[in-house]
């Protein structure tokens, strides 16, 4: 890892809560020293921030990385990524190859989520899983499957309700008090319990579970005020992960941004082809019910967070990175200010996730940075723009796969 002093001059600042019209950002070695109407500059390179817009390094609050996503991430300025689901073997290397390389997005890991025998996401082993994953097999059992999690360097624990109700396809699921159960020893151990479900109903056993947060918005019906009211009255976040919402429901795929050329050149093509499918389940389900039940939700207070669900190519619709970006449009169309769906993605992701030295722009935060040719904190289509990328200070090399 390279460290250096630079300085970026005459940029707009967005510090992941407001907008500085104009500014210089200091950054000495993997931190953010200065932010400042005018500094000296002396003795520093100096980036040319004209026109152009800066940024905290984005957070998606819900992926699923492996293999090459960390630095597919990394291209479109996602500098972390919350891992939702894995195993010790799909998780690998990567919190340590991340904690050395900045070109890698960093990680959180909720290892295994809280399943049953046949529940979500059992339909993803041979594709994203080699083999059968632990689960729980009653209440009894719960309080000792969050300690195995944690005995494997879980940072919290994800916990599935979902009884396929949102899928056209019923399937087993946790019961209330195994629900309750995980979540009561998660808080034992001073850990979040965040829960997906994406029915209404679910949603609510979750509330009901004492879930710190939904990694999905509901998709199977439009919101009623009795259950936003439920989710807000709460205090927990949501992550409506609308871009797998759409694709799970046959409704929406990442083609606009895969044929994006402002995108399309930093895109593998068998992610540009994830981009461009969607699932066909034939579902009751639609993009529209997230987007209501989203906008209801935003509009009740409740905090919203950005969030993919991007996976392994073969799970359709996403791709690490490119995706989220698609992700922060969406919000905007469910009423989310461009400035708001910034926020869920930078300052307001970092809060929710205890991630207290990034997701700002301020003297003595980590320098995970993002230069954006435009202006997205007022049209949000410009994020994609992206003229540079700082993780730690330090510079991707951000080279286009037709020149790589």
């Amino acid at each position: 890892m390279s460290s250096r002093s630079f300085a970026v001059t005459g940029v707009r600042v967005f510090d992941g809560d407001a907008v500085i019209e104009r500014a210089t950002v200091l950054v000495d070695g993997e931190t953010i020293t200065g932010v400042a109407a005018a500094a000296d500059v002396t003795g520093r390179e100096v980036v040319d921030g004209a026109g152009a817009t800066l940024i905290p390094g984005l957070i998606d609050c819900h992926a699923h990385p492996t293999g090459d996503a960390l630095a597919l991430a990394m291209l479109f300025g996602v500098t972390t990524e919350i891992d939702m689901f894995t195993t010790p073997e799909r998780l690998g290397t990567q919190r340590e190859r991340a904690a050395k390389h900045n070109d890698l997005a960093d990680i959180r890991s909720a290892s295994t989520g809280a399943t049953v025998l046949g529940g979500h996401p059992s339909m993803l082993i041979g594709l994203s899983f080699r083999e059968q994953f632990p689960v729980v097999t009653g209440e009894e059992d719960a309080a000792q499957f969050v300690r195995d999690r944690i005995a494997e360097g879980a940072d919290f624990i994800k916990l599935l309700i979902d009884d396929g109700t949102a899928g056209g396809h019923p399937s087993p699921t946790l019961t209330g008090a195994m629900a309750k159960a995980v979540v009561a020893e998660a808080h034992r151990h001073g850990l979040m319990a965040v829960a997906h479900a994406t029915s209404a109903a679910n949603a609510v056993e979750a509330v009901q579970a004492g879930a710190d947060g939904l990694a999905h918005v509901f998709m199977d019906q439009p919101p009623t005020p009795e259950v936003i009211a439920v989710i807000k009255e709460a205090g927990i976040f949501v992550i409506p992960t609308l871009v797998t919402m759409g694709s799970m429901a046959g409704d929406l795929t990442g083609a606009a941004v895969a044929e994006d050329e402002r995108a399309r050149r930093y895109i593998p093509e068998d992610w540009r082809g994830n981009l461009c499918q969607c699932w066909q389940f034939g579902s009751p389900s639609s993009l529209a019910n997230a987007q209501r039940a989203t906008a209801a939700l935003h509009e009740a207070g409740v905090p919203i967070l950005a969030g993919t669900d991007a996976a392994d190519v073969g799970v359709l619709g996403t791709a690490h990175g490119a995706s989220l970006h698609q992700e922060l449009a969406q919000l905007v169309e469910c009423g989310l200010s461009p400035i708001e769906a910034l926020a869920a993605a930078t300052s307001r992701a970092a809060s929710a996730w205890r991630l207290d030295d990034r997701g700002r722009i301020a003297p003595g935060l980590q320098a995970d940075l993002v230069l954006i040719d435009g202006d997205p904190t007022t049209d949000i289509t410009d994020s994609l723009s992206i003229r540079a990328v700082w993780r730690r200070g330090e510079l991707l090399e951000r080279t286009p796969k037709e020149t790589a």
